[in-house]
């Protein structure tokens, strides 16, 4: 596995147009976002304050958007930590595999739109943090 850091997850500004009557991002497949698209959803409905995550991936990339309300998410790498701010439509976080996320402190009414690099598989998920140290050192 190559060492990545906290610090290799990055916040990429998305292309934005618009005028009084609203505005549009516009996402494209390997363009905006490192990485090529074959997985999307999103996460609705969660509790203000509430925290969901709380995992790493061993080959997924995922890119994370607040396309409404905000939430934070803690980066770990086994080293170091890092919190991230989401609270805009036009700005996502890119998070590369081998890093262990955890989005919290929803705002109410908050979504957050994922795309990832690969379709669900749930040996891709180290859902275990001591595990996840085990793997990373």
């Amino acid at each position: 596995m190559n060492k990545l850091s906290v610090e290799d997850c990055r916040l990429i500004k998305l292309p934005q147009s618009g005028d009084r009557q609203g505005s549009i991002t516009a996402i494209n497949n390997e363009i905006e976002i490192p990485f090529k698209i074959k997985r999307v959803f999103f996460l609705y409905d969660i509790p203000g304050g509430a925290s969901r995550g709380a995992h790493a991936h061993i080959e997924c990339h995922q890119f994370l958007v607040a396309t409404s309300g905000s939430f934070e998410v803690l980066l770990d790498d086994g080293y170091d930590q890092r919190i991230v701010q989401l609270n805009k439509p036009n700005v996502g976080l890119h998070i590369p595999p081998g890093i262990w996320a955890s989005e919290n402190n929803f705002s109410s009414g908050a979504i957050c739109l994922v795309m990832a690099s690969n379709v669900y598989e749930e040996l891709d998920y180290i859902r275990d943090y001591s595990k996840y140290i085990n793997y990373v050192k």
